[in-house]
């Protein structure tokens, strides 16, 4: 708009702004309006204008103008004012004269600078950022901009319209699916247009129309010719004047279409079924002449024409082919709905069954697949082999992407049963019960199916299944911190031309990276993470690829990566939360994060409430970690009993399972629990049981909890010079490891040791003060709180200073921003007395201080004050 300043020269210009319906020129038409200086006058088409300022002139929709108007604006712009800025916008497609803007008579004079500007449909970042505005970030999950994008081909209206649609849901219906926007139907708006450009099509050559509609993809003119019923010729002609319509579009390389699968999706639901049926027909002989031939969308056009047959035909076909080419993904949904609704007839059943339990195992969760293949197991008349490789599947696809391993680990035992005398799917389910995740098996029993299945898998000659038994082999030895592991690594399959071999192989890549981060060995982890994620993407392992995501998070948390950690788990949390056992890394480090910075109540919630894994029969390390984490919660509560109860429960589990570098997030909290509680001797056990079972294990984090368990140990029993010594031991140890977080804790304990042991008060200070920092840093905030209570009883002796209480006026004092930063986290001012050191009446006082000086309307309001004020 600076041609519309005072101080511009003179000279006119005309902007053009074209782009097909609902693209949004409106809206860019009135934010030129808006941007136009005060000192422009606005004129209307047919006013005298004046030539000593600068004008403006706005014209909407051109191509409906009438003669009159057309006429004027010839007229005005054949020789236009000095000052003016002339501003038209168009839907080129209903322009009378396609690409001129005025008619045949278009013409503008050499003085006037004419700027064109298109607006043409919104990209997929652009959708993403209209759906935060329309409904929220926390309302916006993952996938559902890429499902707006696409259902409505990025025009700006219809996505807003389809937005209205969800937003009118409201937030009781809770957080929109990206399926869901299939589900809303076309927005009143867009249906009108498509079908009054329909009609607007003479009905001896709408066809074509429809033909487009139906195919929903795409297709050159012959081929929209030859679906529609039509010759060379009138087809030709037809196609041009549903362009000239603009009921078609050109989508470029001489094909043409629509402009959204929302707009085709109107056009089939107006056509009569007798129509759409042979439509249909002539579609699915059109795609059957192809090569490759496209069987998922032939099967479409075969079921909708009543092809039975055929229809069942491309199904198997496109299966197949998915599976051959590593997308399983796709292969599982294709066959799922055909199970679930399609007319299979009972001979074919097991057989497309068995397919999709293979193709289920290897993708993401889905309910359907588990209740067909539940269904399917149920029938009598199955012969056993074929029972059994279907119930191996359901028990994988139970254990995994289901988080039910109790039940799956039940369908993997009756699936040795039934596949006695195949070694191929035999040997697959016994490395599935060699699997050591699973609380209900010890380990020794978990060797014994590795060890069988080794031998049964060398025996049946088929190297997929090696690769599979291989990938197990692999987490069976390398969780228990086995050292033969790491050159069973080296040996997976990953460039065989086998596609299942290189998932197998990605598998067991990322299960390795899993163990990698349990053992303490993270660089290792990474580099096995970086190679078996992108394996498992290329080879289409869906389920390996977001197990390995899963696991960097844990990674980042164990390494101290913190910045951004917890959007990322809340993410994949949204994105995985059907499936416990991937989402368990990603609600345990979340819950782990919630402890350390004092949000206590969404610790709980994250470790145990809706979603979590459960204790007694999710993944033995995850549960572990998680019990770790409610002991210390229940501990700086004061709730010993409590502690020392789950203690005795998480403990327990482990004995069962037996794989003691597990126990590296728990062990020093339980034993802590059990000596408060008075219970020495059992706590002298218990770390004595964890010290046998690392003899001979690789596992540098269990080493190094070790030497942090004999500390907590002797600092509780009286022997604080003892204690200090483990405790510098667990602090090398962990910061060897990188584990900042783990390092900074120990060396508290080492601090607090010191000073009871020698009264050293000055090194004691510089320790804490030195983890204060470290805690700061990772942003946890409790901790800090802890570490700088112990600080300040510490002070007054190794750094006296004057009488007298410091006076801070508006500013909070370090111990208000302190309680503040607590309270903004959600604690209770019981349980921040308790961190600090403080009586609840002192604790109300600094709560009620901080409020007032930070300008927070409440306590839930202190956080964002605090941020604001910089304090």
């Amino acid at each position: 708009m600076a041609a519309l300043s005072p101080e511009a020269p003179g000279r006119p210009l005309l902007i053009l702004v074209e782009g097909p319906a609902g693209t949004g020129k409106s809206r860019l038409v009135e934010r030129l309006r808006e941007a136009a200086p005060d000192t422009a006058r606005r004129v209307v088409l047919g006013e005298p204008i004046p030539v000593d300022r600068p004008v403006l002139l706005v014209v909407e929709d051109v191509h409906r103008a009438s003669a009159e108007h057309v006429a004027a604006l010839h007229a005005l712009l054949s020789d236009p004012p000095a000052r003016l800025v002339c501003l038209l916008s168009c839907r080129p497609e209903e322009l009378p004269v396609p690409g001129m803007v005025l008619g045949p008579d278009t013409e503008f004079p050499a003085r006037l600078t004419v700027v064109r500007h298109v607006v043409g449909p919104l990209d997929l970042a652009a959708v993403r950022r209209t759906a935060v505005d329309a409904l929220g970030a926390d309302r916006c999950p993952a996938g559902l901009a890429e499902a707006l994008h696409h259902a409505s081909g990025g025009v700006a209206q219809t996505v807003a319209d389809l937005l209205d649609l969800l937003a009118a849901r409201g937030p009781a219906a809770g957080q929109p699916r990206p399926a869901e926007v299939a589900e809303l139907g076309t927005p009143p708006r867009l249906a009108a247009l498509m079908l009054r450009r329909v009609l607007s099509v003479p009905e001896e050559q709408r066809p074509i129309v429809l033909a487009a509609a139906v195919l929903d993809e795409p297709a050159t003119a012959g081929e929209l010719a030859a679906v529609a019923g039509l010759a060379t010729a009138p087809g030709r002609d037809a196609l041009l004047t549903a362009l000239h319509r603009a009921a078609l579009d050109p989508r470029g390389e001489g094909r043409y279409g629509f402009s959204s699968p929302l707009a085709a999706d109107t056009v089939r639901r107006w056509t009569p079924g007798p129509v759409l049926e042979l439509l249909h027909r002539r579609a699915a002989r059109l795609l059957a002449t192809r090569q490759p031939v496209p069987w998922e969308r032939l099967a479409g056009h075969r079921r909708a024409c009543g092809d039975e047959r055929g229809w069942l035909v491309a199904v198997e076909r496109a299966a197949q082919r998915f599976e051959e080419d590593g997308e399983q993904q796709r292969a599982a949904r294709l066959l799922e709905s055909a199970l679930a609704t399609g007319p299979v007839p009972p001979h074919a059943r097991p057989r497309l069954a068995t397919l999709l339990a293979r193709c289920a195992v290897v993708g993401l969760r889905s309910d359907q697949t588990h209740d067909v293949l539940r269904h399917i197991v149920a029938d009598a008349g199955l012969p056993p082999a074929v029972r059994g490789e279907i119930r191996l599947d359901l028990g994988l696809l139970l254990c995994n992407q289901m988080g039910q391993v109790v039940e799956g680990r039940a369908e993997l035992a009756r699936a040795v049963d039934d596949l006695a005398g195949r070694p191929v799917p035999l040997a697959r389910a016994m490395a599935a019960l060699a699997m050591p995740y699973g609380p209900d098996a010890p380990f020794a029993e978990n060797i014994a199916w590795i060890e069988r299945a080794v031998k049964v898998a060398a025996e049946s000659g088929d190297p997929v299944i090696q690769a599979a038994v291989a990938a197990n082999h692999v987490s069976v030895l390398l969780n228990t911190g086995d050292p033969a592991a790491w050159s069973l690594i080296d040996g997976l399959p990953r460039d065989s031309e086998l596609v299942g071999c290189r998932q197998h192989a990605a598998r067991g890549l990322c299960n390795a990276a899993d163990a990698s981060v349990w053992l303490g060995h993270y660089e290792r982890s990474r580099d096995l993470l970086a190679e078996g994620v992108a394996l498992a993407a290329r080879s289409g392992a869906a389920y390996a690829e977001q197990t390995g995501h899963g696991c960097t998070l844990v990674l980042d948390w164990a390494t101290g990566h913190w910045p951004g950690l917890a959007g990322r788990a809340r993410t994949f949390v949204d994105e995985a939360g059907t499936m416990p056992y991937l989402v368990a890394d990603a609600r345990l480090v979340l819950g782990l994060l919630a402890l350390t910075r004092g949000e206590w109540a969404d610790a709980v919630d994250h470790l145990t409430g809706p979603g979590a894994a459960d204790l007694d029969s999710g993944p033995v390390p995850i549960s572990a970690a998680a019990s770790g984490a409610l002991i210390r919660l229940a501990l700086a509560h004061e709730d010993i009993d409590g502690a020392a109860s789950e203690a005795a429960a998480a403990w327990g589990r482990l004995r069962t399972k037996g794989i003691w570098p597990w126990a590296a997030e728990l062990a020093p909290w339980a034993v802590e629990a059990t000596v408060r509680a008075g219970a020495v001797d059992t706590a002298r056990e218990m770390a004595a049981e964890f010290a046998g079972g690392l003899d001979g294990k690789d596992a540098p984090s269990a080493a190094a909890a070790l030497e942090w368990t004999r500390g907590v140990l002797a600092e509780r029993t009286g022997r604080a010079a003892e204690a200090k010594a483990c405790y510098e031991r667990s602090a090398a140890a962990y910061q060897a490891i990188r584990r900042p977080y783990q390092a900074a804790l120990t060396r508290v304990g080492a601090a607090r040791c010191a000073l009871a042991h020698d009264g050293d008060s000055g090194s004691a200070v510089a320790v804490l003060a030195d983890c204060a920092t470290a805690f700061d840093a990772l942003g946890a905030t409790w901790d800090a709180a802890r570490t700088r209570s112990e600080l300040r009883h510490l002070r007054p002796v190794a750094e006296p200073r004057s009488p007298g209480r410091p006076r801070y006026g508006d500013l909070l004092s370090p111990r208000e921003a302190e309680v503040a930063e607590l309270a903004a986290a959600g604690m209770t001012n019981r349980e921040i007395a308790t961190t600090l050191h403080l009586s609840p009446r002192t604790v109300e006082q600094h709560v009620a201080r901080a409020i007032q000086k930070s300008g927070a309307r409440s306590r839930q309001g202190l956080g964002r004050a605090l941020k604001g004020a910089g304090n």
